[in-house]
This record gives structure tokens, C-alpha cells and sequence, in this order.
């Protein structure tokens, strides 16, 4: 007998909880409401499209919490690691995606799966029976989030994620700007340049600083409030909460030598990471921002080498909704009032792509086990991916919860590494192959059950 599993939403964790159990022999059904009903954010209507940045972060899988999460992905056959891999843009020690050609890819292959069907309605209510995903992510649309809300009896908790801009690579002058990444970082030259940078004096960063606090900015409907998640804050936001805060954030000068003036250190630096393979476009890194759109050109065009830029996209802020999973999930991910329903990705709390995406994959494979009659084993909680849903369905305080981003924090410690700055590079090296050796069994032992 073949199963059918139905999974709301077509970004990183549904497409990627489709993968999994359509390739377990199960039969998919993807409800994705775009082009249908579109939202401010996304432009097409392809899966995986990414929206908010090209970046899924650092690609070091001996010392990076993210890192690590890409090769357990890799190792448990994902999709949305393998589509990134074939669509790197040189990004020093991160993996930037050109992001269109990856959406593009995701969506033939999934399409191109024998088992998988794709439905352009929008799902508005709770399904009351069947097997079910929701993978809706942070743009949730309106009437399913209330029917969420109804069920769940709690207050909706919501957050505002903030865009950055994207300049056009031939309006940026090369006469002050340089291509470098911090500490040269990569294997190839063409990832030793992967950034473009732009320097600042002391002057032009207090300059810069004041124009930010001044600027217009978009205001709130009444009733929202301003809970920013601190992964992505929006830029004048961190400069109100003290004028260095940007210099030790996406503006610090470390690692970069200013290549038209090498005997001079700049006081600070922005960077712009090329946004598509072409190198056409680069995203300001850390600029997401909630300035009015004539605010915007105007500060940014104060940073030396922007003077004269043009801008494919500006900054936005949109709000941003997750359920309190601690509370409303068990640990298998299932809605505890209606156990034939998981939720996947960034609408349980965890934030970031590659975090969405992972928590589909597992999403998509608890799914499996249940449907098949088989028992899965409890995630090791030693593993990226175990510590991520070990938070979200149980490690962490319900009370003050909001979204999480895969850190070391969130792993248990290793036995016989000291704590402390000095000893970060062992501990981290420990963490990741100590994870690498339980996710290699983990993946072993549900073979074997599968068999």
C-alpha cells in the first residue's frame, strides 16, 4: 500500500521533506499557493525560491555549527544541499547560491519525481484528516496562520526579518572599493575575492552612523510590535543600540587590506557579497534594513564607493510568525492536538535556510517511519540536526522562546574539553566529529530498519 503524505508550503523544508519521503516510496502531494496568492517577498513561483539573502552561511563543517548541519544534510541524501552545491557562487568560507538557477533546479526536481504531484491552491484551514507537513514558513498566509491560532489557543508570536538591498556591480566604484575576503579566506583566488569592500574612515563612519539614527523609517500598524530576532537585525537598529555596535558586526574592518591604500587601516568596512553567478548583482552583507525607500539611497550613497549606486532591490521589513513549538510539538514534530499534522522549518522557531531545510528533512522522515509502521530512533541530540530539534520540540524555555539559528550552544558538552576562548578551536573540532560519527550511525540504524 502506498501512503500519501500532503505537505503545505513549497520553500526549504517542504521541498525538502518531499524529497525524503518520496524517495522512501511514499506519494507527495505539494500544496504551494504561489504564483496563486503571492506575498510581498517572493517574485516567482518556483520552489525553494530564496527571498531574503543568496547566503546559506559558513560551508566549515570541522569548525561551524552551519557547516556541519550542510554535511549531515549532504550525508542523509538532501536536496536543498545538493541544488546549493551545484549553484555556489565564490563566497570566501560561506556558500552563496545564485538563486535563481537553484530555485529553478528544485523545482524540476521535484517535478521530475515520479511520486510527487504538485497542487497551486492555498490551504486556508487545518485538515482534519490524512498525513500532513506544514512547511509554510515566515509568510504563513493570513487564514491558515488564524486557523493555526484557533487550534494552537495561543497568541501567535511574531517577530520583523528586514531584507537587505542589492546594488548593480557596474555602479560601484572600483576606484575606492576592492574584492577581497576577510583573511583571504577560500581555495581559489576567485574565493579569496569573493566580497566587494568598501572602507570608511573614522569620520565617515560617525557620517554614516548619524544619517542612519535620522533617517525615515517604516512605521508599525498599530497592534505590532518590534520583536526583532537578533540574527537579523535591521541596521539602524543595531546602530541605535550603541554607534561601535556596527564596527564589531557587518562592518568590521578585520581581515581586509584596503588594496588601493594598503598602509592605512580603514576604521570600518562594508562588504557586498555577489548575489548571482553572473556577478552582476551583490547584496550589501548585513544591511537588512526597515528605512523608507528615499532614506535608503540617500544613506547609502554615503558609504564611500556607493556614491553612484543603483539598486536592483531596496531593503523591507515584513513580520514574521512562528508557533511557541516547545509547547505545541511533540517531539516527533507532530501538532500535539492533532497528531496527523507536523510542522517543518522556519514557522517552528528555528531560522536561517539551511536550518528550515533541515528540519524538513526530518520532518520528512519521521513522516516515513510513522507511515511504514517502522521506529525511528531519536535523533542524537550530539548531531547539528538533533540539537535543532531537540531545541524546538522540547530544550528550550517556552516562555522566552524565539527563533534560533544552529549553534554549538545548543549541543551537549564534550567530555574532557576545557571551556574558554583559548580552547574553541579543539571543542569545535570535538563537537563536529563526535556529531559526524552519531549522524553516520543515526543514518545507519534507519537503513537497517528500513530493510
Amino acid at each position: 500500500m502506498v501512503h500519501t503524505l500532503n505537505i503545505i508550503g513549497g520553500g526549504m523544508a517542504g521541498s525538502e521533506a518531499a524529497w525524503q519521503a518520496a524517495h522512501a516510496g511514499l506519494s507527495v502531494i505539494i500544496h504551494e499557493m504561489r504564483p496563486k496568492v503571492g506575498t510581498f517577498a517572493h517574485r516567482t513561483g518556483h520552489l525553494g525560491e530564496m527571498v531574503c539573502s543568496n547566503s546559506f552561511r559558513s560551508d566549515d563543517h570541522e569548525q561551524n555549527a552551519v557547516g556541519l548541519l550542510h554535511w549531515e544534510m549532504m550525508q542523509a541524501n538532501g536536496l536543498i544541499m545538493q541544488t546549493a552545491y551545484q549553484h555556489r557562487l565564490p563566497a570566501g568560507g560561506a556558500l552563496a547560491v545564485d538563486r535563481d538557477p537553484f530555485a529553478e533546479s528544485v523545482t524540476a526536481a521535484l517535478k521530475a519525481h515520479p511520486n510527487i504531484q504538485i497542487s497551486y491552491d492555498e490551504i486556508t484551514s487545518l485538515p482534519d484528516q490524512g498525513h500532513w507537513i506544514i512547511a509554510t514558513g515566515p509568510l504563513t498566509s493570513g487564514a491558515l496562520a488564524d486557523a493555526i491560532q484557533r487550534e494552537t489557543g495561543a497568541e501567535a508570536l511574531a517577530f520583523f526579518d528586514a531584507i537587505a538591498p542589492i546594488v548593480y556591480a557596474d555602479s560601484v566604484d572600483m576606484d575606492v572599493a576592492w574584492m577581497q575576503s576577510r583573511y583571504d579566506k577560500g581555495e581559489t583566488e576567485e574565493e579569496q575575492t569573493a566580497y566587494l569592500n568598501c572602507p570608511m574612515t573614522k569620520d565617515q563612519y560617525e557620517a554614516f552612523i548619524d544619517a542612519l539614527l535620522a533617517a525615515e523609517k517604516t512605521a508599525f500598524k498599530e497592534g505590532e510590535t518590534a520583536g526583532y530576532f537578533d540574527g537579523c537585525l535591521p541596521i539602524e537598529v543595531m546602530a541605535e543600540r550603541g554607534r561601535e555596535t556596527l564596527r564589531f558586526g557587518p562592518m568590521k574592518p578585520v581581515g581586509l587590506t584596503n588594496a588601493h591604500d594598503p598602509a592605512t587601516k580603514p576604521y570600518a568596512v562594508v562588504q557586498l557579497r555577489r548575489d548571482n553567478a553572473l556577478g552582476t548583482l551583490f547584496n550589501i552583507v548585513g544591511f537588512q534594513t526597515k528605512m523608507k525607500y528615499g532614506a535608503q539611497k540617500s544613506v547609502f550613497k554615503t558609504i564611500p564607493g556607493l556614491q553612484d549606486a543603483e539598486f536592483a532591490r531596496l531593503g523591507g521589513i515584513h513580520r514574521n510568525t512562528f508557533i511557541n513549538a516547545p509547547t505545541l510539538l511533540d517531539q516527533q514534530m507532530r501538532l500535539r492536538s492533532k497528531p496527523h499534522i507536523r510542522f517543518a522549518g522556519q514557522i517552528t522557531g528555528v531560522e536561517g535556510y539551511v536550518e528550515s531545510a533541515a528540519m524538513g528533512l526530518l520532518a520528512g522522515r519521521m513522516a516515513v517511519a510513522e507511515l511504514t509502521g517502522q521506529t525511528l530512533p531519536p535523533v542524537p541530540p550530539t548531531t547539528a540536526m538533533g540539537a535543532l530539534v531537540t531545541h524546538i520540540t522540547g530544550g528550550a524555555e517556552a516562555k522566552t522562546f524565539q527563533p534560533m539559528n544552529v549553534n554549538f550552544g545548543l549541543f551537549p558538552p564534550v567530555d574532557g574539553i576545557k571551556g574558554g576562548r583559548r580552547n574553541r578551536k579543539d571543542r569545535y573540532k570535538a563537537y563536529t566529529d563526535r556529531a559526524k560519527a552519531d549522524w553516520r550511525a543515526w543514518l545507519g540504524d534507519m537503513a537497517r530498519d528500513a530493510a
